[in-house]
């Protein structure tokens, strides 16, 4: 997590400071600062800058990775990794849920927002729970 969180607030940095010459070159150039794509860039900035301190502070609480350390080895990185789906459905039914909350937007339609809501509240229940089997594993067995 080390050289993810150098990376996102590197970037952040340079986009902060691209919003500050941005605002001022349009600024000095038309009396008047640009406002979309300053506030883009500030917004680009704000999501990595939040990207970056969340692997900072998961890198404080874990121990290091092999590809984090300078004397790591290919083969230290080998073994499960974790477990990943084969496929689901899941992700589809969670974009067609939003899709039809946003068209209720659209068409300001609070039947279709409230379809909607409850479809995408669904889905996700769905998506997260896809796995779960109701059985506790604990310590003693």
């Amino acid at each position: 997590m080390k050289t993810e969180w150098k990376i996102f607030l590197t970037i952040a940095t340079f986009l902060l400071g691209a919003a500050i010459l941005y605002g001022a070159w349009t600024y000095g150039d038309g009396g008047r600062v640009e406002w979309i794509g300053t506030v883009a860039l500030l917004l680009s900035f704000l999501l990595c800058a939040m990207c970056g301190g969340f692997f900072w502070f998961v890198s404080r609480r874990i121990d290091l990775r092999p590809e984090d350390r300078p004397d790591g080895e290919i083969a230290d990185g080998a073994g499960e990794i974790g477990f990943f789906s084969p496929g689901s459905y899941w992700p589809f039914g969670l974009a067609l849920a939003a899709a039809i909350a946003g068209l209720g937007l659209v068409f300001w339609q609070f039947w279709l927002i409230g379809l909607g809501l409850v479809t995408v509240v669904f889905a996700a229940c769905g998506l997260l729970f896809e796995y779960y089997s109701g059985t506790r594993r604990t310590a003693e067995h």
